[in-house]
């Protein structure tokens, strides 16, 4: 079976020499302990790419024309510390070949090693987690690899900013800095400026696709209700490729619903949309003040 390419663009788009983009799926779902199936959630998000327009109305770009090269899958599950150090090994691999690296999960530990990999490789780094559960627990079921455990070292090594947050084990209020948590009942109308100017220059996002409200994301493990939506989402992220350097991001917990397509399809078009704000914004000191 020849492989394809992300949504289906021409083979010249496609190649790694060529591609200021990698996107590296990461098939895995070890340790999520309700809903499972997020390991089946990147060959669902590859498919509905490959039904996507892909002209983004918003930017007026196509952005697969800056080369979008699909690596090999990271298939390492027989623990998940292995899991997290082959994720960490892979990412830092096409981070030191200049490429901008992406990643699809997967449950959320699969952001442990990618994390851990770009703090290395960027000086003073933000994180900013975009998530319903605070996911800060040093250790759970037995290993500090869970997905319940995804950004604990991220809030020991980074600067993390975390948004979305309406779920929570008491425990980890001592692992938060919650002058840095946007709660998702409490985002008031300021709160992306804020967010902006807690952040570094140099920024990570990781976004648990639980963070959007189930109504238009209800293909999750662990759906929460409370939610953030479509616009707003974007609007953060728009300020965020426009104000900072964004070094790369993932996604994760896609657990797709065979009847249930458009959580896939958000998904698509949400990774569609940050590369789209990459490249729009790459050179945001160049770029008109009034562009909003």
């Amino acid at each position: 079976m020849s492989k394809k390419n992300y949504a289906g663009i021409p083979d010249k788009y496609a190649r790694l020499d060529d591609a200021k983009v990698v996107l590296i799926p990461v098939p895995y779902d070890g340790t999520s302990t309700w809903g499972k199936g997020a390991d089946k959630g990147p060959d669902a998000f590859l498919e509905a790419s490959e039904n996507m327009e892909l002209f983004d109305i918003e930017t007026r770009t196509e952005v697969y024309k800056k080369g979008v090269y699909l690596a090999p899958p990271v298939t390492e599950n027989s623990s998940p510390e292995k899991m997290v150090e082959a994720v960490h090994k892979t990412v830092k691999n096409y981070i030191k070949q200049e490429k901008f690296v992406t990643i699809f999960g997967g449950e959320h530990s699969i952001s442990i090693g990618t994390i851990r990999a770009f703090n290395e490789s960027f000086e003073d780094l933000t994180v900013v987690q975009i998530d319903a559960h605070a996911d800060l627990r040093p250790e759970y079921e037995g290993t500090t690899c869970n997905h319940a455990c995804a950004v604990h070292e991220a809030s020991k090594k980074t600067n993390l900013i975390q948004v979305g947050i309406r779920s929570m084990d008491i425990s980890e209020l001592d692992h938060m800095d919650e002058n840095q948590v946007y709660w998702a009942h409490d985002l008031y109308e300021d709160w992306m400026d804020d967010a902006i100017g807690q952040m570094t220059p140099n920024v990570f996002i990781t976004i648990d696709l639980d963070a959007f409200d189930p109504s238009i994301m209800p293909s999750t493990g662990t759906p929460e209700p409370g939610g953030i939506f479509w616009y707003e989402t974007l609007e953060f992220l728009k300020l965020m490729f426009k104000k900072k350097n964004v070094v790369g991001f993932d996604i994760v917990e896609l657990n797709p619903n065979e009847n249930e397509k458009s959580s896939d399809f958000l998904a698509a078009k949400l990774y569609y949309k940050m590369l789209s704000y990459k490249f729009r914004y790459l050179n945001r000191n160049e770029e008109d003040e009034d562009d909003e």
